[in-house]
């Protein structure tokens, strides 16, 4: 039978990458994310602030992570406006959204979203739709600017989710679900001790001081 196997990859205070849990569940809902995340949290999980978007784990993190913000990958959310696109389209529009991504702040991006308003009449069904999902895109904004490269999309995730694809292609059918998760475990060990000998994939000096500036304007 079809499994799921749920991942959990994570960026240590030190800005490297580490793979903190592999577990496997019969699909991806509210109630198996939920499960991993308790399991996390017991393991002494905490200070997340920034997580995947997946309708089953926003789910799970607001009752077990509420402090916990989520982002939608930006490349998943351009390729799926495409569907709101007439066939014959130009790329103007595709080209103004991917713009917004490399604006300075939120207010930057949100003020020159609004100057897209010509969009409404040749592509009214793209509008309406960017309306009302596009702001689970623009959290990252509320990290450093030096991080949003990394962190606006799920590229990390997606090429490690590629290669345990590819690794575990050769096998097509496993024996049962153990079988599966000790390969799975074993391609997870083997890309945390490349990552943990690799440079830092953030600096996370650079959220220390923003969360300090943070805290001097509000008080």
């Amino acid at each position: 039978m079809s499994q799921a196997v749920l991942i959990a990859v994570g960026i240590d205070w030190d800005g490297r990458r580490q793979i903190l849990a592999v577990e496997m569940a019969n699909r991806e809902s509210r109630s198996a994310w939920k499960d991993f995340l308790v399991a996390l949290k017991a393991r002494g999980l905490r200070g997340v602030e920034l997580a995947d978007d997946h309708a089953g784990l926003v789910a799970a993190i607001g009752e077990v992570m509420p402090e916990a913000a989520w982002q939608r990958c930006y490349v998943h959310f351009l390729r799926n406006a495409l569907d709101h696109l007439p066939r014959k389209h130009g790329d103007d529009c595709l080209q103004e959204l991917r713009w917004l991504y490399d604006r300075r702040d939120l207010a930057e991006a949100k003020a020159d979203l609004a100057a897209c308003a010509t969009w409404s009449g040749r592509y009214p069904r793209l509008t309406t739709w960017v309306e009302e999902t596009m702001e689970g895109t623009l959290t990252f904004f509320r990290l450093p600017r030096q991080h949003h490269k990394h962190l606006k999309s799920t590229n990390m995730l997606e090429r490690l989710n590629k290669e345990i694809r590819r690794r575990t292609y050769v096998v097509r059918i496993f024996p049962n679900a153990e079988s599966c998760l000790r390969l799975v475990r074993a391609l997870a060990v083997e890309t945390n001790e490349n990552w943990m000998e690799a440079n830092r994939y953030i600096n996370m000096d650079d959220l220390r001081e923003h969360k300090k500036l943070a805290l001097r304007q509000a008080a």
